[in-house]
């Protein structure tokens, strides 16, 4: 009976164990494997991770007092503990990669080893030894970033052998024109619209949805490129100073585009002098030959002359951009605009992407590609064909609904210029926002001028979570929004029933999503 108990403890234990390491894996994942960002967020989410830890506080208090009574209540509240620690409705579950089956692997091979070296230790009544097991799961956040530091060796050597075989394809293909593309915001939208125009033309990949670290355009050059390729179109995302200029270490890019600069992951970059010298690293990457695209409407990039190959675009005409769009119309139905080739000859676009900003997107994207020798009128029915990219100002229509899905990551401008397109439609006006993150000391500041701009424009607001969104709630306040039409919900699925509780009194519903946190906030 009691080597049953004995058993029975041991799997309950080892089941509660992996579904709480697996959730710390998943955020280590999430945290781009960064030791310093995982400790912030272990910081950040102590009252979780506390709260994760009582239960085997018990169990380990329990076990002490009494073994066999302890471990008989110990089986019943580690089932508890992974009953409270399921997650459902996970945005991005977590990618089973090599490295990550390798830290599996080490995390349990410490633990193995220290049970081990303890049952070894004691001379009498051998199975204290299971007093450790609680222990070892109250100490699992750090054992997870020790598994990840005894790793880090072979995680080195393989990824250097990655990068290495990405750099012999790229070598091998001396005809391949590269073209990197970063910003703040902006750049997803822009390389896929900038694929498709110069598909017109040319052979053409680019990295998929947003594989725009290193590892993940080292990945999309190994199982993608091809022979016949004739541009590679390279999103580059950064966090940290430095990240740029890795990769364009590994693509050398034979032209850029910066799409725009702007107050984003400051809890990592600290300053916004440090995100322009980040975003720059890749016009810097730019050879004599190659042009560094920049888009003159953002404030922080026409400041930068020190560059010979510019070419600028843009919808502000006041900063003559080399490629302007003008006369630009846009409604809920779509957008029209002119642009001139550099010829000085006139052309008409039309496109069924909404808002100011993905018309300027559009203009770079246009740039490019007349740039690369594509005539204009071989562009116009390029454009026309360009869809919404996934969750960057998406309309989606329903019966009596319109949703603006605008659930990337966001930021100041780009709430702005979401907020400036929920302007333009006719109805009754929803925002439904969790906030913006990753703005270090702005963060109160930037989201409460988001919560004034919004009570100029909209009829309801939906807020996700009460502590994160107090500073919109509180700039809504301050600029007289009636408190009654402000609904303070838990998540999501509680702020979409609240959009369908709001009374519409037969007029359509336009709601504004904008940012959707992702699992580690």
């Amino acid at each position: 009976m009691q080597l049953a108990i004995v058993i029975l403890f041991i799997i309950s234990f080892l089941v509660s164990f992996t579904v709480y390491a697996t959730y710390l894996v998943h955020m280590f994942q999430l945290n781009s494997y960064k030791p310093k960002v995982q400790f912030h967020w272990l910081f950040v989410n102590k009252g979780k991770i506390i709260g994760r830890s009582i239960l085997p506080l018990i169990i380990g208090i329990w076990l002490f007092l009494s073994t066999w009574t302890g471990m008989t209540a110990a089986v019943i509240l580690n089932l508890l503990s992974v009953y409270f620690s399921r997650r459902k409705n996970v945005k991005k579950p977590l990618v089973y990669t090599s490295r990550i089956k390798r830290l599996f692997v080490s995390i349990f091979v410490l633990f193995i080893v220290v049970l081990i070296a303890a049952f070894f230790s004691l001379d009498e009544n051998k199975l204290r030894v299971v007093v450790l097991f609680p222990i070892c799961y109250l100490l699992l956040p750090l054992l997870v970033l020790l598994a990840n530091l005894v790793n880090k060796p072979i995680e080195k050597s393989v990824n250097q052998w990655y990068i290495n075989d990405a750099k012999k394809i790229l070598a091998s293909m001396p005809n391949l024109t590269v073209i990197g593309i970063t910003g703040s915001y902006g750049k997803t939208s822009v390389k896929f619209y900038l694929s498709k125009l110069l598909s017109a033309q040319y052979n053409v990949l680019h990295t998929p949805e947003s594989f725009n670290t290193p590892l993940g355009v080292v990945r999309t050059i190994r199982q993608e490129l091809r022979a016949f390729h004739e541009i590679f179109v390279c999103e580059m995302g950064a966090k940290n100073i430095g990240d740029i200029k890795e990769i364009c270490d590994i693509v050398h890019p034979k032209h850029g585009v910066i799409t725009s600069i702007g107050p984003q992951h400051l809890e990592s970059f600290l300053t916004v002098e440090n995100v322009i010298k980040t975003k720059f690293e890749l016009a810097d990457s730019v050879p004599a030959d190659g042009i560094a695209f920049l888009n003159y409407d953002n404030e922080y990039i026409r400041g930068q002359k020190k560059y010979k190959n510019i070419v600028s675009y843009g919808v502000e005409e006041e900063f003559n951009p080399t490629y302007l769009a003008y006369e630009m119309k846009t409604s809920s139905k779509g957008s029209t605009f002119k642009m001139k080739d550099t010829e000085g000859n006139e052309h008409t676009f039309t496109t069924k992407l909404i808002g100011k900003n993905n018309v300027e997107n559009v203009a770079g994207a246009i740039a490019v590609a007349n740039s690369l020798g594509i005539p204009m009128d071989k562009l116009i029915p390029q454009v026309k064909q360009l869809n919404p990219v996934e969750h960057r100002l998406q309309l989606i229509k329903r019966k009596d609904l319109v949703i603006i899905d605008d659930c990337y990551n966001s930021n100041p401008s780009g709430a702005k210029a979401a907020l400036d397109t929920l302007q333009m439609f006719e109805g009754v006006k929803i925002l439904l926002t969790p906030g913006m993150i990753e703005l270090g000391s702005r963060q109160y500041e930037c989201n409460k001028t988001f919560g004034t701009q919004a009570a100029a424009v909209c009829d309801y607001v939906v807020l996700v979570g009460e502590n994160q969104t107090k500073p919109i709630f509180d700039g809504l306040v301050e600029a007289g929004f009636i408190k009654e039409k402000i609904h303070i919900v838990s998540n999501l699925q509680e702020g979409l029933k609240a959009v369908d509780s709001i009374k519409a009194s037969g007029q359509e519903k336009v709601v504004l999503m904008e940012n959707d946190l992702p699992d580690n906030y």
